[in-house]
């Protein structure tokens, strides 16, 4: 299949270099841009553990000087992907979660002490859940540093706009809901509506599948489980979702 990968960069390269290997024909366009600059302070004072939801939340604390600190604490991290990353930066006590958010407060609420000193959650400046506000809710302690900023393509690459028209895209992942919101503003704002009908949308989750409701919704599959490893497995599928 003819696919375009729209992650952000670093990941967007390498899981265009997997669909390659799968034999897939693999062209890259983030819509998000992740920025590390103006970052807020991370306190660790009396902190009783981390709770990363992201990859970059961690690659952001790669060059804090909070790091050496941080990896001395349990972490809380959203799914595989995240937890392999913590490993991979040296935190000691890694405590991989569900990728659900939901699921991962009563994973979080499980393991940790209510009056045990804060919960540091390594954040982005946009939430696709209130995970600190439950938490609090439920009578811990939060902080909530932005250590990330995501900011959102303003329009499609030329090339990928040429090949929608030309309808030589099959199939589109999209891993995040604020991917699926850009994604459909910008098929919008270059009038590409109607090059969709034999494009296939593979989406990480019933919630990505939602932030393409406005384009009507397009041809859609969701991955059985929120990772990364039943994304692929769709997309080797995928022929048979072609019309």
């Amino acid at each position: 299949m003819r696919l375009l990968v729209t992650r952000p960069e670093p990941d967007a390269l390498k899981l265009g270099g997997v669909l390659e290997q799968m034999g897939h024909e693999a062209t890259v366009d983030p819509l998000l841009s992740v920025s590390f600059e103006d970052s807020e302070p991370v306190d660790l004072e009396s902190a009783q553990a981390l709770i990363a939801t992201s990859r970059n939340a961690l690659r952001a604390i790669k060059s804090s000087p909070a790091l050496a600190t941080a990896r001395g604490l349990p972490l809380f991290a959203v799914g595989k992907a995240t937890a392999a990353e913590a490993r991979a930066l040296g935190f000691e006590t890694v405590l991989q979660g569900p990728k659900d958010a939901d699921a991962l407060v009563d994973f979080i609420v499980d393991r940790a002490e209510v009056f045990g000193g804060p919960l540091i959650y390594l954040s982005g400046e946009v939430k696709a859940a209130d995970l600190g506000g439950e938490l609090r809710r439920l009578g811990f302690h939060v902080q909530e540093p932005v250590v990330y900023r995501v900011t959102a393509a303003q329009k499609l690459a030329a090339a990928i706009v040429a090949r929608f028209q030309a309808r030589e895209i099959d199939g589109v992942l999209l891993l995040s809901p604020q991917t699926a919101r850009t994604y459909a503003r910008l098929i919008h704002a270059h009038g590409l509506t109607g090059a969709l009908a034999g494009t296939v949308h593979f989406c990480l989750s019933p919630a990505v599948a939602r932030g393409l409701g406005p384009l009507g919704p397009p041809r859609t599959a969701v991955a059985a489980q929120p990772n990364l490893q039943s994304l692929l497995a769709l997309v080797a599928q995928g022929v048979a979702l072609l019309p």
